[in-house]
């Protein structure tokens, strides 16, 4: 404990999030449990997220707070996850299954926010949302294919397809036809030179849908594991 203890004051205020520091701070709390201190344990682990709320301090919480007890620690939790940056609470609303909140955080987030969004973060989302919640999952879809519109990814233009395809569905149920056709004329405005995407879209807008391609998300783990696999030949 003394170990642990010297390494977290040499770490001081600065947070690393599932780094050594956190390694650090979770033996701490593993030594503490073991010594029967499991009341400080919680308390740590309750700092930690009040600090830094996110879905990794939120399963730390919820692993040391007593069986008992979790729905009034989780419910503590969704107070502090209020002030969390909006990446952080996004993904914590989907560990969770906080879909309520999560919908409600989105339609109050302005597009280009939404937009600076990693697709780890928004596609997980959308994904669960398009099933109860059109219009927020909708902003999302918008979001994930303007953002590779916007970085011109061309090789996952037809990804983006598939999110403007399933926004336009998501609209269609919620009975936002005008903000569907708002998002059309952006992406006649504002993308009229990619040619490629352009006639691949408005061929989208002829047919009224797509095949389900492969999604950005997964093709992005795909080809993070063959540069792995790559490495380690």
């Amino acid at each position: 404990m003394s170990w642990v203890q010297r390494g977290l004051e040499i770490k001081g205020d600065r947070y690393f999030g599932d780094g050594s520091s956190y390694s650090l701070a979770e033996l701490k709390r593993t030594l503490l449990k073991s010594l029967g201190n499991e009341e400080e344990a919680l308390d740590s682990a309750w700092k930690e997220f009040q600090e830094h709320p996110s879905e990794y301090s939120y399963k730390t919480l919820m692993k040391y707070a007593p069986e008992g007890r979790r729905q009034e620690w989780h419910a503590k939790a969704l107070i502090v996850a209020e002030g969390a940056s909006l990446d952080d609470a996004i993904a914590l609303y989907v560990e969770t299954k906080e879909w309520d909140r999560l919908a409600e955080l989105v339609r109050r987030s302005k597009p280009t926010a939404l937009e600076g969004l990693s697709h780890y973060t928004t596609e997980p989302a959308a994904n669960k949302l398009e099933k109860s919640h059109h219009d927020a999952a909708a902003m999302l879809y918008r979001a994930l294919g303007l953002r590779i519109l916007n970085a011109k990814k061309s090789k996952y233009y037809d990804a983006a397809l598939d999110h403007f395809d399933r926004a336009r569905r998501c609209f269609g149920k919620a009975g936002l036809g005008k903000e569907w056709e708002a998002m059309v004329d952006h992406i006649r405005s504002e993308h009229h030179r990619k040619a490629g995407f352009i006639q691949a879209f408005e061929a989208l807008l002829s047919r009224g849908s797509l095949p389900r391609p492969q999604s950005f998300l997964d093709r992005a783990r795909k080809r993070r594991s063959h540069h792995f696999r790559g490495a380690q030949a």
